[in-house]
């Protein structure tokens, strides 16, 4: 693993802080939350962002996307709680190198647009291209159908995307791979995908951990494939001709204008 991204407001924020301070070589990024978590600011401040009378985020994108796509999300508040967000990991020390959204929101262009100007007042200048190619679909075994369909059809908001990524100066990959695998991934599935990786740039997204009493407590489907997909990631050992690369990388290239 050579990145990863931190939610500011969660349970184990404060660990993984001290855990990624410590990991010099990795890339650190802020998983921006917008929907299925908690605010950083209070709710007064983003109205049109949390539930009334609870503060808290609506708690599902089919909760969440019908006011965005109505218009009534503000974006200087999705602007304003992004960059509360950022603030509240780099005050704990994290040199942040990119960012990214808790279930992808950031592929939402009246979403993106506000993060990325949050992200750049932070100094932050990357970020992940949230879209899966159709090889990449295509070579994921066990991948469920539906899954499937829909990042199929949301790889339809990536050009507008990719203009707002170059219009706002950041860099990002060529794609993210492993995004239907999710909850399926194992070593099989991460040797398919990378014997077809053509040239370029890509994120291989996972979600490696160890069960415990707290994530029985969070409602999620990775709850069975967390310690699968950490020993997927040995296969890409495998590949040594792959240059594993951070995102830090991606921000030191914009930052001498390769980018």
């Amino acid at each position: 693993m050579t990145s990863t991204t931190l939610m500011a407001r969660a349970g184990a924020t404060g660990e993984a802080i001290k855990k990624a301070s410590g990991l010099r070589s990795l890339g650190v990024g802020c998983h921006v939350v917008l929907v299925d978590g908690e605010a950083v600011l209070r709710a007064s401040a983003i109205p049109t962002l949390v539930e009334k009378g609870t503060g808290s985020f609506r708690a599902s994108l089919g909760a969440f996307l019908p006011r965005l796509f109505t218009g009534r999300i503000s974006a200087a508040e999705v602007e304003a709680e992004a960059a509360a967000q950022i603030e509240v990991l780099q005050s704990q020390g994290l040199k942040l190198t990119h960012i990214d959204t808790h279930k992808h929101t950031h592929m939402f262009p009246a979403v993106l647009r506000p993060v990325l100007r949050a992200a750049r007042a932070a100094g932050i200048r990357a970020v992940r291209n949230p879209f899966e190619p159709a090889w990449a679909v295509h070579a994921t075994a066990g991948a469920s159908w539906a899954r499937a369909a829909e990042v199929n059809v949301l790889r339809r908001l990536q050009d507008r995307c990719q203009q707002i990524i170059a219009e706002e100066g950041f860099a990002t990959t060529n794609g993210t791979i492993a995004m239907v695998g999710t909850g399926v991934m194992n070593a099989d599935t991460v040797r398919s995908l990378l014997r077809q990786l053509p040239e370029g740039t890509w994120e291989l997204v996972t979600h490696p951990g160890y069960n415990d009493a707290d994530l029985d407590k969070v409602r999620t489907r990775l709850r069975a494939s967390r310690e699968t997909e950490m020993k997927a990631l040995l296969a890409v050992r495998e590949f040594p001709e792959i240059e594993l690369i951070s995102y830090g990388r991606l921000t030191a290239e914009i930052a001498r204008g390769v980018r």
